[in-house]
């Protein structure tokens, strides 16, 4: 990091640490890591945590078939306004297949390294999406165990790729029937079931919270919005720029506290507070290491605005 201002200080009066959250702030700005069950719709599950917590907006940032199980990221308020960069997650996922006879392991080994990289997935008819040819990179498919015509797989793959295909595709390949028997997502991004939890465990903690006062089960299940911006480089703005920023202003040279080193025009940053609070993400306008040459002028555009306005005071008026 290049500090640029290291006499900058931040107001105790306004703002929190992510860490030091409500549970109404982070409701209001954050995400649930959901272990979903099968039998409902990804979109079902989100409509009944938003009912039951009494939400205006959740949503799903990927969707699970009704059959399919695993990693499903809920989030909360502004924090939707994050959901394409979920949406673009790499993702895993273990498969039960079922072959309509028994193939050699050696067969479906090479079968399987044929069906990795840059692949044509077409999305299944019963998909959401329109069906339509496309590619997407399988980064692993291999075996993990057979049982006779049963066969569990690993596949590790590119945010919308569809494994009903993957089926169909192997038994065009091995000339016989494959059917899609079970399907579990162990992670979405950097996201992954150990961070997750049941509907049943969202659901009992959000009652102890509302009628014992207990919030220590949902502490534990709802994380700040910042939790999701780990891959971003981190750019540190004063508390007068996030103000301004959080009205969607661009960000100017006296705001900057800090930036990272060799980072170049049209690179993508969050800008965040001293305390760590997420206010933006902005594309750069200049390359990072020119900026302390820099006494004005535009530093970053944001495109994403994440902070709620007036969190800090207007200072721009004085």
């Amino acid at each position: 990091m290049i500090i640029l201002d290291d006499e900058a200080k931040t107001s105790s009066k306004h703002g929190c640490a992510p860490e030091n959250r409500t549970i109404e702030q982070l409701l209001d700005s954050g995400f649930i890591l959901l272990d979903k069950a099968p039998g409902p719709s990804s979109h079902q599950i989100s409509a009944w945590a938003r009912d039951m917590m009494g939400l205006e907006k959740l949503g799903h940032g990927g969707t699970l078939d009704p059959f399919a199980t695993g990693v499903l990221p809920l989030l909360s308020g502004k924090a939707m306004r994050l959901t394409g960069r979920i949406l673009t997650h790499e993702k895993s996922y273990l498969a039960i297949f079922k072959f309509g006879m028994e193939i050699d392991r050696a067969t479906l080994d090479e079968v399987m390294g044929k069906m990795t990289g840059k692949v044509y997935n077409v999305p299944p008819e019963i998909s959401a999406v329109r069906v339509q040819v496309r590619t997407r990179k399988i980064s692993k498919f291999e075996i993990l165990d057979v049982d006779g015509k049963l066969v569990l797989a690993l596949i590790e793959c590119e945010a919308g790729t569809y494994v009903r295909t993957m089926a169909r595709d192997l038994g065009l390949f091995l000339d016989t029937a494959v059917e899609l028997k079970e399907l579990r997502r162990p992670s979405s991004g950097a996201f992954d079931l150990s961070m997750s939890v049941t509907m049943q465990q969202l659901t009992d903690a959000y009652w102890l919270w509302k009628n014992n006062d207990d919030e220590s089960a949902l502490r534990r299940i709802l994380h700040p919005v910042e939790s999701m911006l780990d891959d971003l480089p981190r750019l540190v703005v004063k508390d007068g720029a996030a103000a301004a920023l959080s009205h969607g202003a661009p960000l100017n040279r006296p705001g900057v506290v800090s930036v990272p080193e060799d980072l170049s025009i049209g690179s993508e940053v969050l800008l965040c507070t001293l305390k760590g609070e997420a206010v933006a993400i902005a594309k750069l306008s200049q390359h990072s290491n020119i900026i302390p040459e820099m006494t004005q002028g535009e530093i970053a555009k944001p495109h994403t605005v994440l902070m709620v306005e007036d969190t800090y005071p207007r200072s721009w008026g004085k």
